[in-house]
């Protein structure tokens, strides 16, 4: 299985308030955000990576090469407009052509146990008939938080406005199979901005989408969220 990591927005909160380096090389806890994104990657057993950073964060792909020899990783460096259209960028490097391998896609400031995304990943595989598994959690710390609510089975029904009254969200990893590439072009063609409006286009043509809970996650967006997720990392992910 491969892995993905979008690392192209450009963090404006965080330098808003004064953080200089690329998002991807904030540090928590002694270990940059991709770093940490990519120790969940090692652990789920990925076998290489894809990662896309935009153009003002090049330096992130020099950085990761220097650092990271254990795994073999391939990078684009695009600035897109949206988490959306980077799952899309590095799509093709992510499945072999002309197969249904499944693979493992994270935002690289989603922190969370390592462990956490292999259990996740294990999970996620026994669902054979899944389209896509969202990695969801009951640990809300985002401002616009996507709700997911599940049937029985793990089945998502709902996401979004129709997910409000859920108690789950999603926690900013998962795992896709190559089958929802074919709605690429309608999404486009729709005008899409964002990764969630994909995700509900997805469930409302019929995709099998599933969600499997996961612990506590940190979505590293504003400043405050360094704050959260270094005491996060340093009591051990507990909480």
């Amino acid at each position: 299985m491969r892995g993905g990591i979008i690392a192209a927005g450009h963090g404006e909160r965080l330098a808003a308030a004064g953080i200089d380096v690329p998002k991807p090389l904030v540090t928590i806890a002694g270990r940059t955000l991709i770093e940490r994104a990519l120790d969940g990657l090692r652990a789920a057993d990925v076998s290489r990576v894809a990662c896309i950073v935009n153009e003002d964060f090049a330096a992130v792909a020099e950085y990761c090469r220097a650092r990271v020899s254990d795994l073999p990783m391939t990078f684009v460096v695009r600035t897109t407009p949206s988490s959306m259209e980077s799952l899309f960028t590095i799509a093709p490097l992510l499945h072999e052509a002309g197969a249904n391998d499944p693979f493992l896609v994270t935002t690289v400031d989603t922190v969370i146990a390592p462990a956490a995304v292999a259990d996740f990943a294990r999970a996620a595989l026994r669902h054979d008939d899944a389209d896509g598994v969202l990695a969801v959690t009951t640990f809300v710390d985002d401002e616009k938080p996507l709700h997911a609510a599940c049937a029985d089975g793990g089945r998502v029904v709902a996401l979004g406005t129709r997910a409000a009254t859920s108690a789950t969200v999603t926690a900013g990893f998962y795992l896709f199979r190559p089958t929802i590439l074919a709605e690429v072009a309608p999404a486009r063609a729709a005008g899409f901005t964002a990764l969630r409006q994909f995700l509900d286009h997805l469930l409302v043509r019929g995709y099998r989408l599933y969600g499997e809970r996961v612990p506590k996650s940190v979505d590293v967006d504003r400043p405050e969220d360094l704050v959260t997720a270094e005491a996060f990392v340093r009591g051990g992910y507990a909480g």
